[in-house]
């Protein structure tokens, strides 16, 4: 994926978390993804979605330890 797929997936993904929510876990994997793909390539990460991305893992996390 280059930086432009990237810059459209990320758009699409910020569409996504600020509409409705749909599946969480989903939209979680999505966001990993596509941080995943922006660090490999050594692109500045965006604050609010790292936060929502590990916000999200803590949150699975305690649900799978429940």
């Amino acid at each position: 994926m280059d930086r432009e797929e990237l810059k459209a997936t990320l758009s699409l993904l910020l569409d996504d978390v600020e509409g409705e929510w749909g599946d969480r876990h989903e939209i979680f994997l999505r966001i990993r993804q596509t941080l995943d793909a922006m660090r490999a390539m050594g692109m500045p990460l965006p604050d609010d979605l790292v936060r929502l991305e590990d916000e999200l893992s803590a949150e699975f996390d305690a649900e799978n330890k429940s």
